[in-house]
């Protein structure tokens, strides 16, 4: 069984449109109009927006710098990114000193064993 967006507006980068969505397997399946519930759970979104979840490209989480330590981790981080709409982040992984980047992403790899979001790494 899926997950039937009815009557919403979606929203993508170039158009606007009104559509309902299937989601089955947590993928969205099929976008188009009047779609039939077929035993589907259903969600009235009318009057409402769907669109993508958002990607941030840069983030710092958990990250030591000057003596600190970056004020989001993992846990929180994501859930206030989920809050505001964004589904995945990219986030910035740094080597420790006299360490190989292998090691700094297992370091990251450990913190980000709470994440509830989708993740990527970069390093410099």
């Amino acid at each position: 069984m899926g997950l039937l967006f009815k009557n919403g507006t979606i929203i993508t980068a170039a158009d606007m449109f009104a559509a309902d969505v299937l989601v089955e397997d947590e993928v969205v399946s099929l976008i188009g109009k009047d779609i039939a519930p077929d035993g589907h759970e259903v969600v009235d979104c009318s009057g409402k927006y769907l669109m993508p979840g958002g990607i941030d490209v840069h983030t710092h989480l958990d990250l030591p710098f000057g003596g600190t330590i970056s004020n989001d981790d993992f846990d929180v981080g994501h859930k206030a990114a989920a809050f505001g709409g964004t589904t995945m982040h990219i986030d910035f992984v740094i080597q420790p000193i006299g360490g190989s980047p292998f090691d700094g992403l297992a370091t990251w790899r450990k913190k980000a064993e709470v994440a509830q979001i989708d993740y990527g790494f970069h390093m410099a």
